[in-house]
């Protein structure tokens, strides 16, 4: 018989995530179904012990021993578990969750939530105990009525990925000659992971170097110096190569409208795109269609 494959996760109220910005919760000790691959727009740790499949972007990964799971929610990823006696804890939250500056910058630069990355620590007793009271420790404040439970959920959060890091560290975490190789190579990789685009009406929230700049939290100036040291091109180049490389990608190999292409890629009128399309590559979007 085949497995059914249901996009929801038992137990979550997305919207109630969405609202409050995280929920931590305990794993059902069996799930009739397992949870679909997709991309989400939560963060995902879990601390789990059981027997199951867990697929991870294009990794395949099986378990059966006490794990930390991390999932990075750029990465299509499903769990299938094999056994009712699974057990263990998950703690869901989205990016804007961690507002602060120096917590962000944990969260989105920690090697563990890096595609490249494996998701899953195996764990010894000593540490499966240590992160099993910290996760404990979420599930209380959270069904707790204390004022400042989202500030002690966030400070578990580092926590537990410093810890994380202590236990394995990265293999692919970059290092840096200067502070203009690191906030290039963040910024591109800020570009990157934009792309693929999936849906028309999810358009592209980072189009100029000024939002960059602002997301990155430095001045325009120094990101467009830092980007034309290393790289040799300018920021702006950089995005208009990206946008149009991956408007030609939408042109070609899906059935969209340009109307449809051009607001997913951030333009307001599609005139504004096929203006800035013929600009950037000498031809219109639908003569590249039609060739």
């Amino acid at each position: 018989m085949a497995i059914k494959v249901v996009s929801q996760i038992p137990g979550l109220d997305i919207e109630d995530l969405k609202l409050k910005g995280f929920k931590v919760h305990e794993l059902p000790a069996s799930v009739n179904v397992p949870v679909s691959s997709g991309r989400r727009d939560f963060y995902k740790m879990g601390l789990v012990n059981g027997d199951m499949t867990i697929s991870y972007g294009d990794k395949i990964l099986e378990i059966n021993d006490t794990v930390l799971f991390f999932v990075n929610p750029n990465v299509p990823h499903s769990v299938v578990r094999r056994s009712k006696k699974t057990n263990g804890y998950a703690c869901l939250f989205t990016e804007v969750f961690m507002t602060s500056r120096e917590r962000t910058e944990v969260l989105k630069r920690s090697p563990l939530f890096q595609i490249g990355d494996t998701p899953v620590i195996p764990l010894n007793s000593e540490q499966a105990a240590f992160m099993t009271g910290i996760f404990k420790k979420m599930l209380a404040v959270h069904n707790g009525n204390y004022t400042y439970k989202g500030e002690l959920i966030k400070s578990c959060i580092e926590l537990i990925i410093h810890e994380a890091l202590r236990i394995q560290p990265s293999h692919n975490a970059p290092q840096f000659k200067n502070a203009a190789t690191r906030i290039s190579h963040l910024f591109i990789d800020l570009l990157e992971r934009q792309f693929p685009i999936e849906r028309a009406d999810e358009p592209l929230q980072l189009r100029t170097a000024h939002d960059f700049a602002s997301n990155l939290s430095v001045h325009i100036n120094y990101l467009n110096r830092s980007v034309k040291e290393v790289t040799g091109k300018p920021t702006s180049v950089h995005i208009a190569e990206r946008i149009t490389a991956e408007a030609k990608a939408l042109l070609q190999h899906t059935d969209w409208s340009v109307a449809d292409i051009a607001y997913a890629l951030g333009f307001e009128y599609p005139t504004y795109f096929n203006n800035y399309f013929k600009r950037v590559t000498g031809t219109t979007p639908q003569s590249l269609r039609k060739k």
